[in-house]
């Protein structure tokens, strides 16, 4: 039989290293050998006990039906609620389309605003999957080169300089995955003035994890704006899958239309978890970014000690990326020598494109006894 003929963009599209990393490192365990976990995104808390007994009620109660295609009307709401507390503003639930993770809503803001050939501007280095779902819709990432001085972040002159005619998207993240990077209020009021009618998708899921400075959301200063945020991270909910995109109510219609046909709805009963995510005590956030920012601290100081450079020190999310470059310059095969050899899992800064290259992304989502066993591992492979 003939091999099967599939399609060049599938061929093409490159692989997501840290998924890769995980699932190598998951075998090497299936095989006896000590893994220590610092690359995956994602927190080593528990999702919370009222969030877990909120989705069990909703399953007795059989509630595993299809909901409206935007979400249910009361965790709309809430999320609207949530963000109108927090930044001042006047949103509405008619503004919000409930989805299955974050990463459906940027696919379907993508859809909505790029026609074949249209560029999107994107920072570079950024979170490896952005330019994956431009390609493989038929659009344009264009790079904007960010500088480490500056967390890598995008900023208003950057944003002016790589502008092109037929950029119909502009696209930012704070706080931000591969740096930790949280952009300013100037910041992100400079980037909403240049953008001008050009919309921005704003990735805000790793919004409340902030150690220094303070969040802030694009729609605080455009209403032109598609933001895209979730559950995982602040909740500890990655597997629940439950995420959300805010877009201007005039262009839900489309962007509901386009969820119908791909997506249907998000999940019903893990939409009940949501509502008591939002709704229910905050104490547990708190307690896990005080932890988290311990964990930073140490990783920071011990990072330095072994030799990486830090040319920006994170003040969210919960990564830090590293200048590996005084021990190679190849990070994928770096990566996997760290794993086999030293039994730690990191991330190749090639994930997040050439920007990072050279780089190494820490994730500080793990215990501290496990960075502290890590950083001793890998302080023996690299200069023992």
């Amino acid at each position: 039989m003939s091999p099967l003929s599939l399609s060049k963009r599938s061929v093409n599209i490159p692989p997501f290293y840290v998924m890769e990393v995980l699932e190598n490192a998951q075998k090497l365990e299936h095989d006896g050998k000590d893994v220590v976990h610092l690359e995956i995104g994602e927190p080593d808390f528990p999702t919370a006990p009222h969030i877990c007994e909120a989705a069990h009620q909703a399953l007795t109660s059989c509630k595993t039906r299809y909901t409206h295609s935007q979400g249910i009307y009361e965790l709309r709401t809430a999320i609207v609620d949530d963000y109108n507390n927090r930044f001042g503003l006047d949103l509405v639930p008619e503004q919000v389309l409930v989805t299955s993770g974050t990463s459906p809503a940027l696919m379907l803001s993508f859809m909505a605003l790029l026609d074949q050939g249209d560029k999107v501007l994107l920072p570079n280095p950024h979170y490896a999957c952005y330019p994956n779902f431009a390609t493989a819709l038929g659009s344009v990432p264009r790079f904007a080169y960010t500088s480490e001085e500056n967390g890598f972040g995008l900023t208003p002159e950057l944003v002016s300089e790589n502008m092109e005619e037929d950029t119909k998207a502009i696209l930012v993240n704070s706080p931000s995955n591969p740096t930790g990077y949280v952009m300013s209020s100037k910041e992100m009021q400079g980037i909403a003035e240049v953008a001008g009618d050009v919309p921005i998708i704003s990735d805000e899921i790793y919004q409340g994890l902030v150690y220094e400075g303070e969040d802030h959301s694009i729609l605080e200063y455009t209403d032109n704006a598609f933001v895209l945020n979730g559950f995982s991270k602040k909740y500890c909910m990655t597997g629940w899958r439950l995420g959300y995109l805010i877009a201007p109510l005039d262009c839900m219609r489309v962007l509901q239309k386009l969820q119908q046909n791909f997506f249907i709805c998000a999940n019903s009963f893990v939409q009940e978890a949501g509502i008591a995510a939002l709704e229910g005590p905050q104490d547990h956030v708190d307690k896990m970014v005080a932890t988290y920012d311990e964990r930073r601290k140490y990783l920071l100081k011990r990072l330095k000690d072994i030799g990486f450079n830090i040319g920006y020190e994170p003040k969210g999310a919960f990564y830090v990326l590293a200048d590996a470059r005084e021990f190679g310059s190849d990070s994928l095969e770096m990566s996997r020598r760290i794993l086999n050899e030293a039994g730690v899992a990191v991330t190749p800064g090639i994930d997040f494109g050439s920007g990072a290259e050279g780089y190494i992304r820490f994730s500080y989502a793990n215990s501290l006894e496990n960075i502290e066993e890590g950083i001793r591992r890998l302080d023996g492979f690299l200069n023992g």
